[in-house]
């Protein structure tokens, strides 16, 4: 283990492999329930490998899965891991109305909060996307009775990022000028460029030491990272669909090494839920969902 004490939020994002945007243009929606359903025997491997190392997690639940693989979020609860909402069709933010958002939101977190008994606090959007065009999202997730949102990853990216944003947790303002709390996604300097560290395909294309080193930096600047995984990234045998050679990459690549990988990461860095390490900064109030009262400013 790293000799830091910080201790950082582990994240996984619950879909499975035909429900992501890199494969939705040979994917259609429709399509989805024929499908052999590969999620539930991949998050099981997933709270294994944390079981091993004595980790609790948040798992951001789509709805979808949630309401074909009921036993799973229980076994997510039961085991004492933070259950979240990661919306209910994994249909992108800007992609969709406000009342749709509001009506898909709703959905997925009564599902997971009659699942669990527990209330559903944390939101993370599919594909990040909270953006600029989509900021109007928070004051939903407001509205809805979250307390903090990991969406926001301040990079450049051709789907998601708000290149600029904080890379630190803390309040933020809606544009009703109301607060959430926001984990943004966590990054790392490279010869003037801010590029993405927390987990992903990042953590399945970057050298593993590159993924340490810029984890480490985050630590090492007195903060917290946010680091996540899906559950398809540990599964390789996963059937393979014919799409642009973009998101072959973006997909595909290293599947095979991620689980190994991932044993390091959790041998070396210390890790908590989400909510865990927000509480622990005196973000969130410990034993109930209200933000803690402190100075708010702009995402920007």
């Amino acid at each position: 283990m790293t000799g830091s004490t910080i201790v950082n939020a582990f994240t996984v994002d619950v879909e499975d492999y035909f429900q992501v945007a890199a494969l939705k243009q040979a994917i259609h929606r429709d399509t989805w329930p024929a499908r052999e359903l590969r999620v539930e025997r991949n998050t099981d491997r997933v709270l294994e490998l944390l079981g091993q190392h004595g980790t609790t997690a948040t798992f951001f639940v789509l709805g979808w899965v949630a309401e074909r693989a009921p036993g799973l979020v229980r076994r997510i609860a039961s085991q004492g891991h933070e259950v979240a909402c990661h919306g209910y069709s994994h249909e992108l933010i800007y992609d969709q109305t406000r009342e749709e958002f509001v009506q898909e939101t709703r959905r997925s977190k009564l599902c997971l909060e009659d699942l669990t008994g527990q209330p559903v606090q944390g939101y993370r959007a599919a594909s990040f996307s909270v953006t600029r065009d989509s900021m109007w999202a928070l004051d939903v997730l407001i509205d809805l009775g979250f307390t903090y949102d990991s969406s926001i990853f301040p990079i450049r990216h051709d789907r998601y990022g708000i290149p600029g944003a904080t890379t630190e947790p803390g309040a933020v303002q809606a544009p009703s000028q109301r607060a959430i709390v926001e984990f943004p996604m966590s990054t790392t300097r490279c010869m003037g460029i801010r590029l993405p560290a927390g987990g992903g395909g990042y953590f399945r294309i970057f050298p593993y030491w590159f993924t340490r080193a810029a984890l480490r930096s985050v630590n090492a600047a007195g903060g917290p990272f946010a680091f996540y995984v899906h559950p398809w990234e540990i599964d390789p045998g996963q059937p393979r669909v014919s799409v642009s050679w973009l998101s072959r990459f973006r997909h595909y690549t290293n599947l095979s090494r991620c689980e190994q990988r991932l044993q390091h990461l959790l041998k070396e860095f210390r890790f908590a839920t989400m909510r865990t390490v927000l509480e622990s900064r005196g973000l969130l109030k410990a034993g109930c969902g209200n933000p803690v009262k402190c100075s708010v400013g702009p995402i920007l």
